[in-house]
């Protein structure tokens, strides 16, 4: 999830002073540097290598679809070729947004990306998400109707979860499902989620390693699991198909208020109703 509903950390990189009042802001795709393009090509080329063995089919294929391996995308461009697919477009923003903003633009099918690029000494760790996490992570997969239709329904539901003052359980579950989310193809586990999809090290320990656990997609535990934000996770929940996740909307009000009163389930931790992935 992005930033707090009611203010931001202090010390963001972002140019904040140039965003409009929805936070978004000109990409200015003439303003990168060729050592930023360099960069990005760093970091695709490296990602891409992991792909074949590790990455969901849909998310391969609309890898493919974008034609990322160049530099930096052009959002107009990659715009064009998200419409066709699933109506989505995409948005430049300063890095971290509130709360009520981000749901706003995924309730419209804008997806928010970061501006800016991580500087060359910090590839394999940013503190904030930059553009190669937020364009070669997420975006691919918006071009999957299922997991297109799942997001906008989201964005919707954070006007109600604020409301019901359980915004931490619905952070919860982007966390797991949109960041860290796998999937089982083929009788195999394939990663979807951008947070693991940007990092080489997430890529192989969250499919590979004997490490974390793996527990089948259920709502309810999902919305009251805790994570790590600056460490490899220790618990993953795996879709057998994208549909589960819209699937699952119409429950999520009550569920959410459900995990609100509830204690949450510290990362790593089991709990009695957990079904293992082998």
């Amino acid at each position: 999830m992005e930033g707090s509903l009611w203010n931001l950390p202090a010390g963001l990189r972002g140019d904040y002073a140039a965003a409009r009042p929805d936070f978004t802001l000109p990409q200015r795709w003439g303003d990168y540097a060729e050592a930023d393009h360099a960069t990005w090509r760093t970091l695709h080329a490296r990602q891409a290598r992991l792909l074949p063995q590790h990455a969901a089919i849909a998310y391969r294929s609309g890898l493919a679809q974008l034609d990322f391996a160049g530099g930096i995308p052009d959002f107009a461009l990659t715009s064009s070729r998200l419409r066709a697919a699933t109506g989505w477009t995409l948005v430049a923003v300063p890095g971290l947004i509130p709360d009520a903003a981000f749901f706003s633009h995924l309730a419209a099918r804008r997806f928010p990306v970061t501006r800016w690029i991580r500087r060359p000494e910090e590839l394999d760790y940013v503190v904030e998400p930059d553009i190669f996490h937020d364009a070669f992570g997420h975006v691919p997969l918006l071009t999957q109707p299922d997991f297109a239709d799942f997001l906008e329904a989201y964005g919707r539901l954070g006007e109600t979860a604020a409301r019901l003052g359980a915004l931490k359980p619905l952070a919860r579950l982007y966390w797991h499902m949109v960041e860290f989310g796998l999937i089982r193809e083929a009788g195999q586990i394939r990663a979807y989620g951008a947070g693991i999809l940007s990092s080489s090290a997430e890529t192989v320990h969250a499919t590979t390693s004997r490490t974390p656990r793996r527990l089948r997609f259920e709502p309810r535990r999902v919305l009251r699991s805790e994570y790590f934000i600056d460490d490899l996770q220790p618990t993953y929940f795996v879709l057998d198909s994208y549909a589960e996740l819209f699937a699952a909307m119409p429950r999520l009000p009550a569920l959410l208020a459900e995990a609100r009163d509830a204690p949450p389930i510290p990362p790593g931790a089991a709990a009695p109703e957990d079904q293992p992935v082998s």
